[in-house]
């Protein structure tokens, strides 16, 4: 890994340079990446294709999808070759977790290809995975995700059913101290089979 490569951040945006999805990998604005990414259709040649173009301050490094464009933000000392490197990662990355290269696609799956995204780019820096380790590790991260909300949904329905329960308990008091105070006044702290058992005694 080449310590010049500093990745600002990656996109999938659409042909006028809408971010679809987008990762910052330092700290940056959502107003300065927004404009960043709306910039960028503005400064490619029509009718031809290249893989990168440059700003007095950063590159942008980007393949077509489609409709749609992978875009990484780089510094501008960065490593061209590593940084078109990474860019077919990415690329790679977009199809594992959408079936389709369209903007409701992506949409939709935003938060797997950021949890990809994280996994192939930390602090600004290219890790040293491949696409099937990011596979394996974001699915990792969505099995304990999983088995944290199934946890903490068998603990919501426990509560739920502890809570009924003791509004039956104190709805079934309730009753009891209403059947009590009017049939048997006497019997007050004893339950429902004390009043039985006075009623039964008086009629003999």
């Amino acid at each position: 890994m080449m310590l010049c490569q500093v990745l600002l951040a990656a996109a999938v945006c659409t042909k006028a340079g809408k971010a679809i999805v987008s990762r910052q990998f330092v700290e940056m604005t959502r107003t300065r990446i927004e404009g960043l990414l709306a910039a960028f259709p503005k400064l490619m040649n029509t009718g031809k294709q290249h893989t990168f173009v440059e700003t007095e301050s950063v590159r942008y490094v980007y393949q077509p999808m489609e409709k749609l464009y992978m875009v990484l933000i780089t510094t501008k000392n960065s490593n061209i070759l590593e940084d078109l490197e990474t860019l077919r990662l990415f690329s790679r990355v977009i199809p594992e977790y959408c079936r389709a290269l369209e903007e409701n696609e992506i949409s939709e799956h935003c938060f797997d290809l950021i949890f990809a995204f994280d996994e192939i780019v930390a602090l600004g820096y290219r890790e040293n995975v491949n696409l099937a380790q990011i596979r394996t590790f974001t699915e990792m991260d969505s099995h304990e995700e999983k088995v944290f909300r199934a946890v903490r949904e068998t603990q919501e329905r426990e509560a739920k059913a502890e809570m009924r329960r003791k509004a039956k308990e104190l709805q079934q008091a309730r009753r009891d101290a209403e059947r009590q105070g009017k049939k048997a006044p006497g019997f007050g702290g004893f339950g429902s089979s004390a009043v039985q058992y006075s009623e039964s005694v008086s009629k003999l």
